[in-house]
């Protein structure tokens, strides 16, 4: 199971929620009254967050819960994932926020999985990546998300990793690639190089600078196919990386034409799963 969200950043949820406590639960005159709340899923999904919804509903002042389904698992429509016993005060306070955190990162979980199951008909055990472009702030969350899906981080941030882009480029003038190649060793000697190439000529001109792998962008997978075959001639071929454009439309596709990493920002996209809260007086 990925790794989960710690308590601090929980906390920081339920306090931009109800800052100052709940009105009408207050008004209503019902915070001590006893419930129970069960969280079920109306869709079948890849469950995310269950243990962190648990989580806060505790820190919400619950005084029981019971987790039906874990991150990562497959849960049929009709399914329960999670129920909470408290007064009412302490259920409506984590309800919202834990319901909205399983739907959206559910939601993220379940598209990322169908992606790696479409690719793995082209090409079994490829392994699928997303890409950075998930909503700022939130990268704990929707990393979370995805690898609940099977699909693994393409780069955790411009820190961790050497990726050239075109538009580092723009600034090298025309320096032939080999020489940068050389500079980039030189400075990070631990760290493999991968270049985006926008072509099969592109591909063939950084694969000849004696690159670690070579990322594919928005190319057919015809294309991506001629690449695999031009570079099976060099004495050192690249891994090589499909991105631009990847779903579960076409990534069946893009693996069976060779690619080693399919690199994909679609699950990020996905529509929240749709998972209800019922709430019974005890």
């Amino acid at each position: 199971m990925p790794y989960q969200l710690p308590d601090e950043r929980l906390l920081a949820m339920l306090r931009e929620d109800v800052p100052y406590g709940d009105l009408t639960t207050r008004g209503l005159a019902i915070v001590e009254r006893r419930g129970e709340a069960v969280f079920r899923t109306r869709t079948t999904i890849t469950a995310c967050c269950v243990e962190e919804a648990e989580r806060l509903m505790l820190l919400a002042g619950c005084t029981g819960t019971r987790r039906v389904a874990a991150t990562g698992a497959q849960v049929e429509a009709g399914g329960d994932l999670l129920v909470a016993e408290g007064d009412a005060g302490a259920l409506h306070h984590g309800m919202k926020v834990a319901q909205t955190l399983m739907e959206v990162t559910s939601g993220i979980a379940s598209r990322a999985r169908r992606i790696l199951a479409a690719a793995r008909k082209g090409r079994p055990n490829i392994a699928v990546a997303c890409t950075r472009k998930h909503l700022p702030g939130a990268k704990d969350v929707m990393l979370r998300a995805i690898m609940a899906g099977g699909c693994i981080p393409h780069r955790l941030g411009l820190s961790d990793s050497v990726l050239v882009f075109a538009q580092h480029r723009a600034f090298l003038g025309r320096m032939p690639p080999h020489l940068w190649v050389e500079q980039l060793r030189n400075a990070q000697p631990e760290r493999k190089i991968t270049v985006e190439a926008e072509s099969v000529d592109e591909a063939m001109w950084f694969a000849a600078a004696g690159i670690d792998a070579v990322q594919l962008d928005k190319l057919s997978p015809e294309q991506v196919a001629e690449a695999v075959r031009a570079m099976a001639t060099l004495p050192r071929r690249p891994l090589v990386i499909v991105a631009g454009g990847v779903t579960e439309d076409n990534a069946a596709d893009y693996a069976s034409a060779g690619a080693a990493l399919l690199v994909t920002s679609a699950a990020y996209g996905a529509p929240p799963a749709d998972i209800s809260v019922t709430i019974t007086a005890r």
